[in-house]
């Protein structure tokens, strides 16, 4: 990273193993204890991974905490689609040590929290799910993902979230 790139340029880590997309602009970032860093920028979180880094885009930030120096993120990955619906279940936790937190947790919470452009949670006989409206970034519009709790009955689930689906589209009419 040369000289002018630390004053005025991309605001990244030096050997930041990401590749950014066109128009993704560095927020924050903080070391993590064991290897890399956690990057915050406009499409997401950057976590690293193997012997790199990934983006975690906002709308797929299922959980996110910050408690005595550790970060915990919780993924969210798309398991499916009912219609216009992702169908998205949580990944195991991941936890992130940060010496120098900075920003970052302050950040996340921001950004996580202004992809959520609603929410309503639906109880089923034996569980229940959350549907969320978020932007996904660099999209335009919300995209509707419900996350059903563990053990409900997935066929329920997308017969509701495909009702949803055709209600949100007909009012879209």
């Amino acid at each position: 990273m040369g000289l002018l790139s630390r004053f005025f340029g991309r605001g990244l880590p030096e050997g930041f193993p990401g590749e950014l997309a066109e128009g993704e602009e560095p927020v924050a970032a903080a070391a993590v204890e064991s290897g890399g860093h956690l990057v915050v920028t406009s499409l997401g979180l950057w976590i690293p991974s193997g012997d790199g880094a990934r983006r975690v885009g906002w709308h797929l930030v299922g959980k996110a905490a910050w408690d005595d120096g550790v970060f915990t993120l919780t993924e969210s990955e798309e398991t499916g689609r009912t219609g216009a619906v992702a169908v998205l279940a949580d990944r195991e936790p991941v936890r992130f040590r940060l010496p120098q937190p900075g920003k970052v947790p302050q950040q996340v919470r921001l950004r996580v929290d202004g992809s959520v452009r609603g929410r309503h949670r639906h109880e089923f006989p034996e569980g229940g799910a959350w549907f969320v409206q978020r932007k996904v970034p660099g999209r335009d519009g919300v995209e509707l993902q419900v996350r059903p709790d563990p053990g409900t009955d997935p066929a329920l689930v997308e017969a509701v979230a495909a009702e949803v689906a055709e209600k949100l589209a007909n009012r879209a009419e």
